[in-house]
């Protein structure tokens, strides 16, 4: 019989190996946007059932709401949604047409004064959030919300007039970083790595990366985590790695680290997988809904991660 979108599975990840345990966790509780993207990644399955999984998502207005983003909950759009979208559609190699020119339009309607966005609109004020994004009536600019979207946009060679303030605001934002935090910096690369101006990109991430390691960003010894340092407002323990700025050897952010450094991380991060085969989340949780949905999108991401590097295959 051949295969179909709706029964995607070619073979077995061997018994008991971490990808067979992760895909356990994923049937077991992911939603089911996660449970397609599990599929497409790993199992050979298509982009459409992904898609239409993530329409679930998507308001009127062309932003995406209704928990998409988990530590946001409640119907309404939200940057922090979109970028989310965003990623999926990338993922699978969707990321264009009018579906994107619709979110380009509500990227338009949500931005700041100068064009870019911020982390968490008005619209959220009434519906739960996370404590750790709070809401204000007129909220400012943030390149952890603006740097991603612009980011994946250039990547997919899409050209919206929205991009152009968009853009502008990214490159003051990332080439005026002095102190910052693990995220902002998350944020920075996912710019970085695919704006067109690659030889800016480069002298602007190498002083990045400078600034990662003076200011002990990174865990570089996974294995005396009680002797590095987590950056203000983080959870205890809520360390990140070099994988985490580094989510594939293509990233400008590989050059910050040795080849020793990124094995140790990589070590760290295969080794996080717990007994029921998924990932941990490692920042502030506030409620229980939130945890339970973010994990399976945490597991993909670290399969997707360790299979970037070679350590699996699947």
């Amino acid at each position: 019989m051949a295969e179909t979108g709706d029964s995607p599975r070619p073979s077995t990840p061997p018994a008991r190996s971490p990808l067979f345990r992760a895909e356990q966790f994923v049937w077991l509780t992911a939603r089911v946007l996660e449970q397609r993207l599990f599929a497409y990644h790993f199992l050979n399955g298509a982009a459409d059932p992904v898609e239409a999984a993530l329409d679930a998502y998507r308001n009127e207005d062309g932003g995406y709401g209704h928990a998409l983003e988990p530590d946001l909950r409640g119907p309404v759009s939200q940057p922090l949604h979109t970028a989310h979208a965003l990623r999926v559609l990338d993922a699978v190699g969707c990321c264009g047409g009018q579906r994107v020119e619709r979110v380009c339009r509500y990227l338009t309607s949500v931005s700041t004064a100068d064009g870019a966005l911020p982390a968490i609109h008005p619209s959220q004020r009434g519906y739960p959030a996370a404590p750790f994004v709070p809401v204000v009536d007129d909220p400012p600019s943030d390149l952890l919300a603006t740097g991603p979207v612009v980011g994946l946009l250039h990547g997919n060679e899409v050209w919206h007039a929205w991009l152009f303030r968009a853009t502008d605001f990214c490159w003051q934002a990332v080439e005026s970083l002095e102190d910052s935090h693990p995220y902002e910096v998350e944020a920075a690369v996912a710019f970085l790595d695919s704006v067109p101006d690659r030889p800016r990109a480069e002298a602007a991430a190498d002083r990045l990366g400078r600034l990662v390691r003076e200011q002990r960003l990174a865990a570089l010894d996974p294995g005396h985590l009680a002797d590095e340092p987590v950056a203000p407002g983080y959870a205890p323990g809520e360390h990140h790695f070099p994988h985490d700025f580094a989510r594939s050897p293509q990233s400008l952010a590989r050059a910050w680290f040795t080849d020793e450094e990124m094995a140790r991380s990589l070590d760290h991060l295969a080794a996080e997988q717990q007994e029921d085969g998924g990932w941990p989340v490692r920042w502030r949780r506030w409620a229980p809904a939130p945890v339970l949905e973010a994990r399976p999108v945490v597991t993909i991401e670290a399969l997707r991660t360790l299979r970037a590097y070679g350590r699996f295959v699947g």
